[in-house]
């Protein structure tokens, strides 16, 4: 690995490390991590706080990944591109600046994808929207888009580590909706049901 690339990896683990949901909570007097889920992703604070908030976290998570990944592609090639997304959602989950407790994953990745892979990004965001809009759980939503994501890129043509970084920065996303996956097989999980808008 080079210096650029390597600086590049480093950049963007400590921007994956910029939670939103922490801030956004913060900014209206509430501690992200002692409500609800206690997770600091989007569904929570929706939850907590309405999609007002939700929306501003979405679009900060999602920018991450895009910043990310994007830079990677534009130094380097895609291949660095895709392993700075999966920095990006490493940071994201473990954040160096939040005492290593983050989110999912899930827009920081969505917005790695989209940076390089417009049209696949897109794709998995339309999947995400109508899994989540039936089934009214988030949760189910990012775990099909996590099972979809490396077949979908490897039809785009992508192939060798490109999709090695994909599938690492997936089975992240995965590992972190352990709880998750606990829940819905005791049939415990959380719906999409947000306080309204403030």
């Amino acid at each position: 690995m080079d210096w650029t690339t390597a600086a590049v990896i480093a950049f963007a683990y400590l921007l994956g490390s910029v939670d939103f949901g922490v801030h956004v909570a913060r900014a209206k007097g509430v501690d992200i991590y002692a409500v609800g889920s206690g997770n600091p992703g989007t569904a929570n604070v929706g939850r907590a706080l309405g999609w007002k908030a939700a929306a501003a976290v979405l679009v900060g998570d999602f920018l991450k990944g895009v910043v990310a990944a994007g830079l990677g592609w534009l130094v380097v090639d895609a291949t660095v591109g895709f392993a700075a997304g999966f920095a990006a959602v490493v940071g994201h989950c473990f954040p160096i600046w939040h005492r290593f407790r983050g989110g999912k994953g899930v827009a920081t990745g969505g917005g790695a994808i989209l940076a390089i892979a417009p049209l696949v990004g897109i794709g998995l965001a339309v999947l995400w929207a109508a899994v989540a809009k039936f089934g009214k759980i988030s949760s189910v939503a990012s775990l099909t888009v996590a099972v979809a994501a490396v077949p979908a890129l490897a039809l785009a043509g992508y192939r060798g580590w490109a999709l090695v970084w994909i599938g690492l920065m997936m089975a992240l996303v995965v590992f972190q909706h352990r709880a998750n996956i606990g829940r819905l097989v005791r049939g415990e999980e959380h719906v999409l049901t947000p306080r309204p808008a403030e």
